[in-house]
C-alpha cells in the first residue's frame, strides 16, 4: 500500500517546491523505497503545450508524448526515471473527464459539484498511480489560498482522513525573508501561511523554511511555536549555489530520516554517494567553455531550462564548466555576428514562428563557415537546412513554409497529416520515436549504436524532395526516422570539427549520470576547440 507526501507552498510561488519534491523522492528512493512524483497543476489548460514558454517556462515532453510542466522534467533527471502524462494532473483534465461522464449519465442524476465529484476525480487520479509504488509524492502548484488550488487541497485533505494519518503527510514549503532595515529573519508570512492551511483543515508535518541564509535558531524555535510543528520538521533549505546540492541539504537537515519515522517506515541510510560524488565534482570544475544559444525566448532562462541541464550534465562528464551566453536572436538581427564573438560553441534550440528565425539562421552560418561546434534542435534542425539551401546550394529564397508558406523552395514542409489540422493542442508529432542511425556517421560514434528513441515536440520537417540535392552538396541525413524510413532526424557536416542537429529534442531525456549523447559531444568539441 502506497504512502503519500504532499508538498504545498506559501506566501509566494518560485520557491522551488519542484525542486524540494524532486529531492524529496530522490531522498525516499535513495531509502530503497520505489518512488514516483506527481504534479499538479490548477490551471484551467488540458496541458502545458499551448502555454507560452514567457508565462509557463519550457513545455517539457514524455516519452508517452505528453505535453507538462518543467517540474516533470525535474523529477525525471533526480529519480533517473520516465513518467507518463497521468502524472501531471490539471483542472482541465479534471473537468473534462467529471463532465464527460455527466454528459455519459455515469452520476444516475445526481447533481454534479466539486464536493464530491471533483474532489473524487483527483484521488482517483492520484491512487491510480499509486498503484505500482512505495511512496508517491504529489506536488501542488500554486500557493495555499488561490481559490483554483482549493480543490486539490481539498482532495488531499480527505485522503489523509481515508488513507490513515500513518500513510499521507504534509510538507509545507514556505519563505523566509531577511529585511535589510532590521537584518532578522521574519517568521509572520510563514504563520500567516500555515494559519490558511490549517483553516482547510490540514496541518503540516513538515516545514521547508526557504530563505537566502541558513535559518536562524530563533526564527526556527518561532516557526514551531506558532505552526506547531515540531523543531526538528522545521527544516532549513537555503540557498545553494546548485539545484543538485538540494537533496544532499535536505537529507543533512533531517528530513528524511524524520519523513521515514512519520509514515511509520523502517529507517535506512540513504546511498548517495554517487550523487555526491557528481556534486563535488561540478562544484570542483576550473576550466571554463562558453556557449552562445540563440533562442527567442531568452528573457526568461526557464524556457530553456532541460537545455541548461544537459549542458550542465556534459560538464561534470567533459570536467569543463559551460558557461551560457544567452543570445536574443532579434539583436543578432540587429546588431549582427559581434554578439557571437570568442564563443567555444553554439546552440539553436526549438521555438515556433517566424520572430527570430533570421537571427537563427545567422548563427548557423556564423558556426559552419567559422567551424564552431554546433548543435541544432528541432526548429534549429529545420533552419540549418534552410541555411544550407540558401548560402551552399544557392536558393537564395529557401525558407520553412511555416515562416512563409509562398517560399519557391520550400526545404522545410508541413508533415502531409498536419496539412487538414486546425487545432493547436496536442496534434504534433510528439513524443519518443525510433530513429535509425548510419554506421560510420558522427551520430553513431556519439551514440554508439544504431537504434535510439528520442522525444520530438514538431509539425513541420525536411521536404523529401530535396534530400538527395543536400547529400550531393556534402550534408550528410546521418539519422531517418525507424518507423516510417521518410523523416529526417540527424544531420551532421563532415567538413566541420563539430556540427550536428537533430529533429528531436535530446535534451528531455539528459541525465546528471549520463547527459545526452549531441550534448556531451558539444562540449567536449568546445573544449578541444579552447584548449587543444
Amino acid at each position: 500500500m502506497a504512502k503519500f507526501i504532499f508538498v504545498t507552498g506559501g506566501v509566494v510561488s518560485g520557491l522551488g517546491k519542484g525542486i524540494t519534491s524532486a529531492s524529496l523522492g530522490m531522498l525516499m528512493e535513495s531509502r530503497g523505497l520505489k518512488t514516483t512524483n506527481i504534479k499538479i497543476d490548477p490551471y484551467l489548460n488540458y496541458d502545458a503545450g499551448t502555454m507560452s514558454p514567457y508565462q509557463h517556462g519550457e513545455v517539457f515532453v514524455l516519452d508517452d508524448g505528453g505535453e507538462v510542466d518543467l517540474d516533470l522534467g525535474n523529477y525525471e533527471r533526480f529519480l533517473d526515471t520516465n513518467l507518463t502524462f497521468e502524472h501531471n494532473i490539471t483542472t482541465g483534465k479534471v473537468y473534462s473527464a467529471v463532465i464527460e461522464k455527466e454528459r455519459r449519465g455515469d452520476y444516475l442524476g445526481a447533481t454534479v459539484q466539486v464536493i464530491p465529484h471533483i474532489t473524487n476525480e483527483i484521488k482517483e487520479r492520484i491512487r491510480k498511480i499509486a498503484e505500482e509504488y512505495d511512496i508517491v509524492v504529489v506536488e501542488i502548484g500554486g500557493t495555499v489560498g488561490d481559490i483554483e488550488s482549493m480543490p486539490f487541497l481539498e482532495a488531499a485533505r480527505q485522503m489523509q482522513l481515508e488513507e490513515g494519518r500513518d500513510n499521507v503527510a504534509f510538507v509545507h514549503v514556505t519563505y523566509v525573508p531577511k529585511l535589510k532595515v532590521v537584518g532578522e529573519q521574519k517568521t509572520k508570512p510563514t504563520q500567516h501561511s500555515v494559519k490558511e492551511l490549517r483553516s482547510l483543515g490540514i496541518q503540516p508535518d513538515a516545514i521547508i523554511a526557504r530563505s537566502e541564509d541558513p535559518l536562524e535558531e530563533g526564527a526556527r524555535r518561532k516557526i514551531s511555536l506558532f505552526t506547531n510543528v515540531p523543531e526538528e520538521a522545521v527544516i532549513s533549505a537555503y540557498d545553494v549555489e546548485d539545484t543538485y546540492e538540494v537533496p544532499l541539504l535536505l537529507e543533512r537537515e533531517g528530513l528524511g530520516r524524520y519523513l521515514t519515522k512519520r509514515l511509520g517506515l523502517e529507517e535506512k541510510e540513504p546511498d548517495l554517494k554517487a550523487w555526491e560524488e557528481m556534486v563535488r565534482k561540478y562544484k570542483n570544475l576550473k576550466e571554463e567553455v562558453e556557449i552562445g544559444i540563440v533562442g527567442k525566448y531568452v528573457k526568461l532562462a526557464d524556457s530553456y531550462l532541460s537545455i541548461k541541464e544537459a549542458l550542465k550534465h556534459s560538464s561534470i562528464a567533459n570536467e569543463v564548466k559551460v558557461k551560457i551566453r544567452w543570445i536574443e536572436a532579434e539583436d543578432l538581427e540587429k546588431e549582427g555576428f559581434k554578439l557571437l564573438d570568442g564563443v567555444d560553441g553554439i546552440i539553436v534550440p526549438g521555438g515556433f514562428g517566424a520572430r527570430g528565425s533570421e537571427g537563427k539562421i545567422m548563427a548557423v552560418k556564423y558556426a559552419r563557415e567559422n567551424d564552431i561546434p554546433f548543435l541544432g534542435i528541432c526548429f534549429g534542425f529545420q533552419l540549418t537546412v534552410v541555411e544550407f539551401a540558401r548560402h551552399v546550394l544557392g536558393l537564395e529564397e529557401a525558407n520553412s513554409t511555416e515562416i512563409n508558406p509562398q517560399t519557391p523552395y520550400p526545404v522545410v514542409d508541413l508533415l502531409p497529416e498536419q496539412r487538414e489540422i486546425d487545432k493547436l493542442g496536442g496534434t504534433m508529432r510528439l513524443g519518443a520515436y525510433p530513429v535509425k542511425i548510419k554506421e560510420g556517421t558522427l551520430a553513431h560514434k556519439l551514440y554508439g549504436k544504431e537504434l535510439i528513441y528520442e522525444r520530438h515536440r514538431h509539425r513541420w520537417e525536411v521536404n523529401p524532395e530535396f534530400v538527395r540535392e543536400f547529400e550531393r552538396a556534402g550534408l550528410v541525413f546521418s539519422g531517418i526516422s525507424a518507423d516510417d524510413k521518410r523523416r529526417m532526424e540527424i544531420l551532421e557536416l563532415p567538413t566541420n570539427s563539430y556540427f550536428i542537429a537533430t529533429q528531436f529534442h535530446p535534451e528531455f531525456k539528459s541525465r546528471p549520470m549520463r547527459p545526452a549523447p549531441v550534448f556531451k559531444g558539444l562540449v567536449k568539441a568546445a573544449k578541444e576547440k579552447r584548449y587543444g
